[in-house]
């Protein structure tokens, strides 16, 4: 399960759901880029907007695994495809995350510019029971 970052005044979870497919690119910080490589089809993803908003809004699963960025000269730069799923309940904010026990040594919280975050299964039960609230 992972969470991944986006500016939705770039893209947001409106656009992929519109989509219906996307390639999920943009991705260059070195820990972003490793987690990404871990990425399978089928894993869970939260769809997480930065900016003003700072919430967890969607969900999307991975359907392709990470390969290199067909727009980019530069190997290094992975890319993986995702599909849409279901928005959540209610956003669930960072400040929201940051009270939760489950986040409290999470990469989403101690690392605050990393754009592709893994979630554990607690994390990932917990953030969306909070949506349901």
């Amino acid at each position: 399960m992972w969470l991944l970052k986006t500016e939705a005044s770039t893209y947001s979870y409106d656009d992929l759901v519109a989509q219906k497919r996307a390639v999920w690119d943009g991705v260059s910080n070195p820990a972003a880029l490793r987690n990404m490589k871990e990425m399978k089809p089928g894993d869970a993803v939260a769809i997480y907007h930065t900016g003003d908003e700072k919430a967890a809004v969607g969900l999307a699963e991975v359907t392709k695994a990470a390969y290199p960025d067909p727009k980019s000269k530069n190997p290094r730069l992975l890319v993986v495809d995702l599909k849409p799923g279901a928005r959540l309940g209610r956003a669930v904010t960072l400040a929201e995350m940051k009270a939760m026990p489950e986040f409290a040594e999470s990469p989403l919280v101690r690392q605050g510019r990393l754009s592709v975050v893994p979630l554990t299964p607690p994390q990932w039960k917990a953030l969306l029971a909070k949506s349901r609230e």
